[in-house]
């Protein structure tokens, strides 16, 4: 056989090595045996095609011949290249030296044809088993190689060949293991490679969502842990990478399909995606159909999101009622900013919200979030039109409307450093909430228990009117604030970044793309000598760990059967203490009192904003519930808890708003 390499890359050497060197080269090259399980007769083949290149190249008359020779190949403009005549029994030395040199597509390639007949080697022979295993070495290199050019789909393609290879042989399960987990770890590569092509590429961009569909399925859906491989901290940068290279429908029916299964996650995505749709290609009843997967989806804390949608459907005394209902007092606080009029004040944040939240993460849609040429579209008009007339109403607005402009600021949606928190560039957002996830759990989210309004439809009046009484426009909208969704932290935002994924030297997922670093903690400041209430406005770390560790000690002894020595009110907000009052006068009724232990082990800033900071802390905690005469009705013993709090700023001062359970050991 043939192999296409001179002598000089078969041993390793270049074109000006002297001859000690080249027999210094050979030495290493001799003492270096390859360990991967190859029989004696293929290293001794190898050991003997490299002493014949070392003989050629330390003798001065061959060496000049054979120069000659490749030099004559190269200037052959036929597109010859040089190449080694070998005899069979050398073959698998030769290949072994092949991919030694770097060229393992090549091995690869003469090793799948020499395990085919009728070059087929003899069952059970040393040579078929040597090139079994050449043919599973040299397709993991091939697929390595790709991966480094970021050819991502040809490096599966090849991994695939390589195992239906080695499953037909029946051979090297260890290999194939291998090649298993290369092509496991490979997947979100494809996704990305497959998404990311022109949307020409129909059939390769096709797969690609089936691959990613596939990625979903075996994390156990978008909230999922069960892929240890590939970890929620490394699955939502990615999924945030690639949605930008699918298109509004795509992400529609993916997320559709995916909230159907039960996934919270996607039905607000789908949500989103519906309404970037309908306001993009002016099809309101896209946004009604968004509307109502929202709303039946049953979360809390989206009565915000509900009142846009509403809003864009022409309902505006409904939106200016879940707005209100929805909205904490920073949100309205800035909402009062941008107008006197109510109808002012939700076409602002709405439009602030299609900027920040609903518009961006599309590959087809680059649309400004003109709310004027909403309202004045035909088609928009009529349907508005339509609906009213199906509710007993007439409507026949020909609204003019300006709304205000946008700073470049982001919402508590913006941009996505990390998993559970938004980023510590924002402006001042609206505090956090966060699900109650087991009210078993004595420090788990004790906030308000948003409920859905039933929703009605109530006299609309005169929308032209209020829409043409509107000034003209002229400001920027402030800080944009907005609620953020209980216990999906930075899914709801998911906006691209750019930058394509990039090759990990370990192998992982984590270096697919490059993650935005959390906000660095704010250098610690003096004690204050009276530290509660807390008014220092730019806390540090100690500062808000002090305030923690108070209320978790006040906490304890209030139900413990003690009174606090600090004001509650000076370290929470009111729903904090109220879920407190409520859960000792349960224990009370039981006649029982709780034993809690808690102590803080590490405390992390992560995002930062004049009026939120949100913590990374890990603690140890333990409690124990017992009667007055002893009895113990229920008990935690000792674990560690890392977990999320978030601290807002009110009148002047910081207290514990919200809280996240993250992990426990």
């Amino acid at each position: 056989m043939e192999l296409p390499i001179d002598h000089f890359r078969l041993l390793g050497v270049n074109a000006s090595s002297d001859r000690q060197s080249v027999l210094r080269t050979l030495q290493q090259r001799l003492d270096r045996i390859p360990d991967q399980g190859f029989t004696q007769d293929t290293l001794q083949a190898r050991a003997e095609l490299l002493e014949a290149s070392a003989d050629l190249l330390s003798d001065e008359t061959r060496r000049q011949a054979y120069e000659r020779e490749l030099t004559a190949i190269a200037d052959n403009a036929n597109g010859s290249i040089a190449a080694l005549e070998i005899p069979p029994s050398r073959e698998v030395g030769g290949l072994l030296l092949l991919m030694e040199a770097g060229q393992s597509q090549e091995a690869f390639d003469s090793a799948s044809r020499g395990l085919q007949p009728p070059q087929a080697p003899a069952l059970g022979s040393s040579r078929e088993a040597d090139l079994t295993l050449l043919a599973g070495l040299a397709c993991q290199g091939t697929a390595r190689d790709y991966r480094d050019q970021r050819r991502y789909e040809a490096a599966a393609l090849t991994l695939q060949q390589g195992l239906q290879l080695l499953q037909r042989m029946g051979q090297q399960a260890e290999q194939r293991r291998k090649l298993e987990q290369d092509l496991k770890e490979l997947l979100p590569y494809r996704v990305l490679d497959l998404i990311s092509r022109d949307l020409s590429a129909s059939g390769s961009r096709q797969q690609g969502i089936v691959l990613l569909e596939q990625l979903v399925q075996q994390r156990g859906g978008l909230e999922g842990h069960t892929d240890l491989t590939f970890p929620q901290s490394e699955f939502q940068p990615f999924f945030k990478q690639i949605r930008q290279f699918l298109t509004a429908q795509e992400q529609v029916e993916l997320f559709s399909r995916w909230g159907d299964s039960g996934s919270a996650t996607a039905d607000f995505l789908a949500s989103f995606a519906l309404t970037a749709s309908g306001f993009s290609q002016r099809k309101p009843e896209r946004i009604l159909e968004a509307y109502e997967r929202l709303k039946n989806s049953g979360q809390p804390g989206i009565e915000v999101f509900l009142s846009c949608q509403q809003l864009l459907l022409g309902q505006v005394d409904e939106a200016e009622r879940l707005f209100d209902e929805g909205a904490d007092a920073a949100l309205k606080q800035w909402a009062m900013e941008q107008g006197d009029d109510p109808l002012a004040r939700l076409c602002a944040y709405c439009r602030d919200w299609l900027t920040r939240e609903v518009l961006e993460g599309f590959r087809d849609i680059d649309v400004d979030a003109n709310l004027d040429a909403w309202f004045a579209d035909r088609d928009v008009q009529a349907y508005i039109d339509q609906q009213d007339r199906i509710r007993g109403r007439q409507f026949n607005a020909k609204p003019s409307l300006e709304v205000p402009g946008a700073t470049d600021t982001s919402t508590a949606f913006g941009d996505w450093p990390s998993f559970d928190l938004p980023g510590s560039n924002e402006p001042p957002t609206a505090l956090e909430t966060v699900e109650d996830q087991d009210d078993a759990d004595d420090e788990l989210w004790d906030g308000p228990r948003w409920r859905l309004p039933e929703l009605q439809w109530p006299q609309l009046g005169n929308l032209q009117e209020r829409l043409q009484g509107l000034p003209s426009w002229g400001m920027p909208v402030g800080a944009a604030v907005a609620v953020v969704v209980i216990g999906l932290g930075g899914w709801m935002a998911l906006k691209p970044r750019g930058g394509e994924l990039e090759t990990a030297s370990s192998d992982k997922v984590a270096a697919l793309v490059q993650p935005e670093a959390a906000a660095p903690a704010a250098p610690a400041a003096p004690a204050q000598s009276a530290p509660f209430p807390l008014t220092d406005p730019d806390p540090s770390a100690t500062q808000l760990q002090e305030l923690l560790e108070a209320w978790l000690k006040e906490k304890a002894a209030v139900l413990a059967g003690g009174a606090p020595s600090e004001s509650l009110a000076d370290l929470a907000r009111p729903d904090q203490i109220q879920r407190l009052q409520r859960q000792n006068q349960a224990n009370r009724q039981r006649g029982a009192t709780e034993t809690v232990s808690t102590s803080i082990t590490g405390f992390k800033i992560s995002a930062r904003s004049p009026v939120r900071i949100a913590a990374q802390v890990a603690m140890t905690y333990s409690d124990e519930l017992k009667t007055s005469g002893g009895k113990v009705l229920s008990s935690t013993p000792e674990m560690t808890l890392r977990n999320t709090y978030i601290f807002g700023r009110q009148n002047g001062s910081w207290q514990l708003v919200a809280y996240k359970p993250t992990a426990k050991n």
